[in-house]
């Protein structure tokens, strides 16, 4: 497991030869991985210091062209597949499938971080079956997971962590509250371990076009 201290070592000693885009997105999540790790106690505040670390990653241009969740969703599986590719030892799959089985399984199995039953329980139409797709979801991950789809398997992980974020990030939970605190313990859990072996492979990986971050840096970068 990587942490804030090794990659932000490793980013230093490395960095001589990051391309601008590249070195402001790992700057930016290491120090954010850095904030999560001072909240051991606290699950709420890790879990949104590690989405924002994950958003200085991945989000760019097209995110906030495309509107919040059609942008968020699909870059963010478009950024899993580009982490994967690079992932020759399988340290992701590996992280899923020998530490996260329980609480993914767990997570799989927790209708309220399922996006239709939330549309359903707001009345957006079409969304009835909400049930049925959430049991044929469940059965798609677990076909993933035996066959290593790790792509498959990261999407719809992150797609069940998005709705977490959507809970949080809009009002839908209370700070230290009692509902719901499982997943959202889980949820912190699973990010803290998956994502700085994604920013480690952007590390090793600085050749690779991570995108332009949305927001850069008006004037000199930080060091």
């Amino acid at each position: 497991m990587n942490s804030f201290q090794e990659l932000k070592s490793k980013q230093r000693r490395l960095r001589g030869g990051f391309p601008e885009n590249m070195a402001l997105r790992v700057h930016r999540a290491i120090s954010w991985i850095g904030r999560a790790e001072q909240s051991p106690g606290d699950p709420d505040a890790a879990f949104l210091f590690l989405w924002i670390a994950f958003n200085a990653a991945y989000a760019g241009e097209a995110d906030v062209e495309a509107g919040p969740t059609l942008g968020d969703r699909s870059q963010f599986a478009e950024y899993l597949a580009r982490v994967v590719s690079y992932d020759e030892t399988e340290r992701l799959h590996d992280a899923v499938w020998n530490k996260f089985e329980g609480p993914i399984a767990k997570l799989m199995q927790n209708r309220y971080v399922f996006r239709p039953f939330w549309q359903h329980q707001n009345g957006i139409a079409g969304n009835e079956d909400w049930d049925r797709k959430f049991v044929a979801s469940a059965k798609s991950f677990v076909r993933a997971m035996e066959e290593k789809q790790t792509v498959k398997v990261l999407t719809i992980v992150f797609d069940r962590l998005y709705m977490l974020r959507c809970q949080l990030t809009h009002g839908g939970a209370t700070w230290g509250g009692k509902v719901n605190r499982e997943q959202l313990k889980d949820g912190a859990a699973i990010l803290g371990t998956l994502l700085p072996v994604m920013v480690d492979l952007m590390l090793d990986n600085p050749e690779e076009d991570w995108g332009r971050p949305f927001y850069p840096v008006i004037g000199p970068m930080p060091r």
